[in-house]
């Protein structure tokens, strides 16, 4: 992608940051942010991105250029989970601001997720069609922040004629910010402290390695439509959890000790058959995906991760 005007909301976070640090080579790209993170900041306009302070909860786009060609709209106000009016005001609001201000764009696409969904069984493949009402006990306001904006996003993707695509995140990972859930739970296994997992089997998910998250948007654009198109968006293979653990643990020699209590924190793995007819498969295996970012993240276990990963290179081949 060469020689366009782009503009990304949620500047420093998982999917945004290595997107806008990938394109910012041969376009001119503008990332939006409350940039409470000053050295992420400095990173993206090392590499060439123009940065700006928006707090979508209070600030309007005046001053902001409105010839973008091409909008990555990730950034959300979560909630602090009581406040559910607040939360979606704030969503709809802020990506209403966001599509009108760029109506002329050639492309526009919401970062949505798989919370979304009325998940209601830990093995069902979810579809774009299915049922939503999603639940987060974990943070009861997210779902409603994402359902909020996605109504938003295809109301007025027809109403301007604004070709848009709605893109059902799974789980994004890689060497950035936190470096996303799995570094999360590996932080955790480093401390000691145990995992939650369900009582009996475990939860499933689609990891997407941010390799795979850069050489996707483009392509995302691409099939953007009025009115707005829905994508579920995850990594090809469907991952256990306590699998995704298990693999780390094996991988470092750090002990997992999982909890097998009344609560564990819910994913979903997806349908990716309208994906990949649109953009294709994805690049990276998720135990390749997982031996990278940890290495990345901790250096101490380099050596171990390298003599694992000889061992079992038929496993981890892509």
């Amino acid at each position: 992608m060469q020689g366009k005007k782009i503009l990304i909301t949620g500047g420093t976070g998982q999917v945004a940051r290595p997107v806008a640090e990938a394109l910012a080579t041969d376009n001119e790209v503008w990332c939006l942010g409350r940039f409470g993170d000053q050295s992420a900041r400095k990173a993206l306009q090392e590499r060439g991105a123009h940065t700006a302070v928006w707090d979508m909860a209070t600030e309007d786009l005046e001053g902001l250029p409105r010839d973008f060609t091409h909008v990555l709209h990730s950034a959300v106000h979560r909630g602090d989970g009581k406040d559910f009016e607040e939360t979606a005001r704030i969503n709809a609001v802020g990506t209403a601001r966001l599509m009108t201000h760029c109506a002329a764009a050639e492309s526009f696409l919401y970062v949505s997720s798989g919370v979304v969904y009325n998940r209601a069984d830990r093995t069902h493949r979810y579809r774009e069609s299915d049922p939503l009402g999603g639940a987060a006990p974990w943070l009861p306001t997210y779902p409603i922040a994402k359902i909020t904006a996605e109504g938003v996003a295809r109301g007025l993707a027809e109403a301007l004629a604004l070709p848009t695509v709605i893109a059902r995140l799974n789980i994004a990972y890689g060497p950035y910010g936190h470096g996303g859930v799995p570094m999360i739970l590996f932080n955790q296994m480093r401390k000691g402290q145990p995992c939650a997992v369900p009582r009996e089997g475990q939860n499933y998910c689609d990891l997407l390695h941010t390799d795979d998250v850069v050489r996707q948007v483009p392509l995302l654009w691409d099939v953007a439509q009025a009115p707005a198109r829905v994508v579920n968006w995850g990594g090809d293979e469907a991952v256990g959890m306590t699998d995704l653990l298990e693999y780390m643990s094996a991988l470092t020699g750090v002990p997992v000790q999982l909890d097998r209590g009344d609560y564990s924190r819910e994913t979903a793995t997806f349908d990716h058959g309208v994906r990949r007819d649109l953009i294709g498969d994805c690049s990276v295996g998720w135990k390749t995906g997982i031996a990278r970012t940890v290495a990345d993240f901790f250096e101490e276990y380099r050596d171990r991760i390298d003599d694992y990963l000889d061992a079992h290179a038929a496993e981890t081949s892509r």
